[in-house]
């Protein structure tokens, strides 16, 4: 298509159809539709991750059926016994292993795949200093695949309800842990073909290990997975820095702002950060128009660690203090959702939808690390005038506003019929309980101002990591909105 939002070369590596695609949300369903595909394997389980831990439970409701110890390590195990002729291959950045030591009887469950003859586990280390691998890819036979959000490795499991107590909500050794949402896509047919050659090559980068390609391989789709889309069109986007003889790629960081600027009424977008000076200059750009459209972000409330808050949630209150400032009519804003007690839920999804003619599902964070550090795959589909593509699309985008609220799908689709507005919606359907919050933005202290105006945590490119600091700006990309030092963000 002519008018198609997607250049292969530019902002997407290549398009390839799917004889059929769903989004998954939630690692609940997640996980069970992905040992359903394990199941059906003939010939290679390819799993590409950032974490990898063979000590969780992926059916957890189903302990009567697979006893209480019933972990991903033993389903391997008894998989590959069952099916010698099935090479099980598992790709985990070795920077994230070190996480392994501290995880109790992780590296034993570890040590014990290894050693089965036809179980391969790697460390990916093909990355410069301070860069990771972040891809979340399962190919299965090279005919069923998925990409997007969700690592097979703890914390990650909830269901959609997001409930205050969930039994299932519980790492291996116990312990509970809080509300996470996420979001997967599973595709088949070409599509699927094409993620297991960027998963084939990925792993010979890491290995120097060669992996053909599977031929002949009968179709695998999950019987509990229904189909959303059926023969069409994605978009592959990836981001990787330069490293040794690869070049970089950096699709994501320019399918990001070709979607903002193609918006005509509304974004709505999902994501764990919001950090990226680009991403913010080409929102004040549309901001600045005389008919802006809606732009409505779902974050956490804070980032996951540490480090993590210093770095990403202060420069996330000074990217949306400068973007307030360029946006009088109160066009963007950022929602965080809770659960029913009023606790606080992790949104780990990489999910992004533009006038319900684009949906975007990946790897991909709006930080500087996905767009220019870290390896990064996203998937893209158009609706190119389809009715049937941007109804799905639309069923989509009102099952996670529900999802958020606490409402049942139909007040929102039939909210959002009547206002025409994202926000007008939210803003009916907010309530005690599950609900969305507004984002409030606590002034950051000095020093959490300096890690995030400096990027020193952040950094827009390998070689940004080993500037001197003090020459790095969050503001560099948005001069023409802000002041020397940011002056006016207060």
């Amino acid at each position: 298509m002519s008018d198609s939002l997607f250049e292969p070369g530019r902002n997407c590596w290549r398009i390839e159809r799917a004889d059929r695609a769903s989004v998954i949300v939630d690692a609940c369903d997640y996980y069970h539709v992905i040992r359903e595909a394990m199941e059906a394997a003939r010939h290679r389980i390819l799993i590409i991750g950032w974490d990898f831990d063979p000590r969780i439970k992926l059916d957890r409701l189903d302990e009567e059926k697979d006893g209480a110890d019933y972990s991903l390590g033993r389903f391997l195990l008894d998989l590959a016994h069952r099916r010698p002729e099935v090479s099980i291959d598992i790709l985990k950045w070795n920077f994230g292993a070190l996480k392994t030591l501290f995880r109790g009887s992780a590296i034993a469950w570890v040590a014990r795949l290894a050693t089965t003859r036809s179980i391969t586990f790697k460390l990916d280390g093909a990355h410069p200093p301070g860069c990771s691998h972040h891809q979340k890819i399962v190919v299965i036979d090279d005919c069923f695949a998925v990409c997007g959000g969700i690592d097979m490795t703890g914390d990650r499991w909830d269901r959609p309800a997001h409930a205050d107590l969930d039994p299932g909500r519980v790492r291996p050794n116990g312990k509970p842990y809080g509300p996470w949402h996420d979001a997967t896509m599973a595709v088949d047919g070409p599509l699927a073909a094409a993620l297991g050659e960027l998963a084939r090559d990925r792993w010979e980068n890491a290995t120097g290990r060669t992996l053909g390609p599977v031929t002949g391989a009968d179709p695998i789709w999950p019987k509990d997975l229904p189909v959303q889309f059926t023969n069409r069109d994605f978009a592959v986007a990836r981001n990787r820095a330069e490293y040794k003889e690869l070049s970089a790629i950096k699709e994501v960081e320019a399918l990001f702002l070709d979607m903002i600027a193609s918006a005509k009424r509304f974004i709505y977008a999902e994501n764990q950060y919001f950090t990226s000076p680009r991403i913010a200059d080409a929102i004040i750009r549309r901001m600045k128009e005389l008919q802006p459209p809606e732009i409505v972000f779902v974050n956490p409330i804070r980032a996951d660690g540490w480090l993590e808050q210093v770095a990403m949630d202060a420069a996330r209150v000074r990217l949306a203090q400068v973007i307030g400032l360029q946006d009088p009519a109160n066009r963007f804003r950022i929602f965080t959702p809770v659960t029913e007690g009023g606790d606080d839920i992790y949104v780990h999804a990489k999910v992004m939808i533009v006038d319900d003619h684009v949906l975007r599902v990946g790897s991909s964070n709006m930080n500087n690390r996905s767009l220019g550090l870290d390896s990064e795959c996203d998937l893209a589909i158009e609706a190119g005038g389809d009715d049937r593509i941007e109804m799905e699309i639309a069923a989509l985008r009102t099952r996670l506003m529900a999802e958020h609220l606490g409402a049942e799908p139909e007040e929102v689709r039939t909210l959002f019929e009547q206002t025409g507005s994202m926000l007008d919606t939210i803003e009916a359907l907010r309530r005690d309980g599950r609900t969305l919050k507004l984002l409030e933005f606590e002034k950051p202290s000095d020093p959490e101002k300096f890690i995030a105006d400096t990027e020193l945590l952040d950094p827009k490119s390998p070689d940004a990591m080993f500037e001197n600091f003090t020459r790095r700006s969050l503001f560099s990309g948005l001069r023409g909105w802000v002041g020397r030092r940011g002056r006016g963000t207060e």
